[in-house]
């Protein structure tokens, strides 16, 4: 089952001379619970590419459809619904919301959404992150890795159709690094959670299914490794 497909998906900034293709004519599809690894060197559009996914950036022609939506197709307000219950995000510096707790940085998008969150999934989601002795704790009390791992509960409190990590072990040690992409390894294979990761790592890039390689704005190779 297809849960993303983008099709002849292009970006440019500038017109003339100054004309830069950021993504030129990209189309793949992802099934659902697959772990791909997008991978390229920077200004390759692989960044672009996840922003124009997560909704956060809009293309300049073409389509992506999450879970048989277009959403180049959603207004303003439609798309921050769908971006909020439907996609997932995690950033290399975290963005927790300083005077949040562990606990309320996690149910955010759940009380945006207006809902109430269901105690007994808040504290097994907090068990399978390992921050059960941290839920009350800030933010600037955490290390990095722990504030990583509220980050993607955070962004898989909704139960998304995509997950998408931006250089998620970017600004981490390489004993964290490998912590967390574990634990995204375990929601991918316990919750069927399918992942795409941004990252310039070699050893981050090898420990998913599929590697799409990006160069030019261009996909230069497509492969599965399992």
């Amino acid at each position: 089952m297809k849960i993303l497909e983008t099709k002849n998906l292009c970006k440019t900034y500038g017109k003339g001379d100054t004309l830069v293709r950021a993504l030129d004519d990209v189309s793949f599809s992802v099934e659902k619970g697959e772990f791909v690894a997008v991978i390229g060197p920077s200004g390759s559009g692989k960044s672009t590419l996840l922003h124009i996914l997560g909704g956060v950036d809009t293309a300049t022609s073409g389509q992506v459809l999450i879970d048989n939506t277009d959403i180049s197709t959603l207004d303003e307000t439609a798309l921050a619904i769908f971006r909020r219950r439907q996609i997932g995000l995690v950033y290399q510096f975290y963005n927790l919301i300083p005077i949040l707790t562990v606990e309320e940085n996690l149910t955010l998008p759940l009380l945006l959404d207006g809902r109430t969150p269901d105690r007994k999934q808040v504290d097994a989601l907090i068990e399978k992150l390992g921050l059960s002795h941290r839920v009350g704790h800030l933010p600037s009390e955490l290390s990095g890795g722990q504030q990583q791992r509220v980050s993607i509960g955070r962004a898989l409190i909704n139960h998304p159709a995509l997950l998408l990590a931006d250089e998620p072990t970017g600004n981490l040690d390489s004993e964290n690094s490998r912590e967390i992409i574990s634990l995204l390894r375990k929601f991918n294979r316990e919750l069927d959670q399918t992942i795409i990761i941004i990252t310039h790592d070699e050893k981050t890039a090898l420990s998913a299914d599929r590697l799409i390689a990006i160069e030019d704005g261009k996909i230069v190779r497509d492969e599965r490794r399992a």
